[in-house]
């Protein structure tokens, strides 16, 4: 069993080394997949280095996405209704969706090291989700799972009306550059604000397809995430 304050002090570190989580390990700036990919394999022959920090059992926490008034307005131009699903909440006064965090762990290593990927991981959000609605026709999102490689990205479950149209569907790309300095709660957890949400091609495709519509897009801005993880 990990101790709380390891917990603690390992997830401190390894915040303020990366200001990410999964959220933001690779910006604009950093090495190209192939490049990454090249290195890793170099990284792997001379053995997998010892990581900065790690946090290896999430206790749980959140992430909220204040919804973008953009992707708002598109919804009730599309008359779409946004819901959610099982333990996920709406606050209608602020626009903000927030999905239970269930478990997930994470690695860090040091970024000038070469090895890659510098950030592994994942962050769970089993048994909640976000529903749109257009008459007869539902569509659930739900079971996210936060993945922070390259590019970082939420993947999750695609229902209709029931029915599970996808598994484990990549759903929104995460931009990690807009990402504030990382701050902690004074009970200890790790808070994460200013990543943006993107909706993905896949999304898109699969979303327009459902409703009968050619407006939405890969990279239609959903909103900004908060992540709090809690680390005791």
């Amino acid at each position: 069993m990990i101790s709380k304050s390891v917990t603690r002090k390992s997830f401190v570190a390894a915040a303020a080394l990366s200001a990410v989580i999964g959220l933001s390990a690779c910006g604009s700036n950093d090495v190209d997949t192939a490049a990454a990919a090249d290195t890793s394999s170099s990284s792997a022959s001379y053995g997998r280095p010892a990581p900065v920090a790690t946090v290896a059992a999430i206790p749980g926490g959140s992430t909220a996405v204040a919804l973008d008034t953009g992707f708002t307005d598109a919804l009730t131009t599309l008359g779409l209704t946004p819901g959610t699903v099982g333990g996920a909440t709406l606050d209608g006064a602020t626009g903000t969706i927030s999905f239970p965090m269930t478990g997930g762990e994470v690695t860090l290593y040091d970024r000038e090291s070469g090895y890659r990927p510098w950030v592994q991981g994942t962050l769970f959000h089993e048994g909640s989700g976000l529903s749109l609605t257009a008459g007869a026709t539902t569509v659930e999102l739900t079971d996210f799972t936060i993945d922070p490689g390259k590019p970082a990205r939420l993947f999750g479950n695609v229902s209709v009306n029931g029915t599970l149209a996808a598994a484990s569907a990549p759903l929104f790309n995460l931009d990690g550059s807009t990402l504030n300095p990382p701050t902690m709660d004074a009970d200890g957890s790790a808070v994460l604000q200013g990543t943006t949400v993107k909706l993905s091609d896949e999304a898109a495709a699969l979303l327009n397809s459902t409703f009968g519509t050619d407006a939405l897009a890969g990279g239609f801005v959903i909103g900004v995430a908060t992540v709090t993880v809690e680390t005791k």
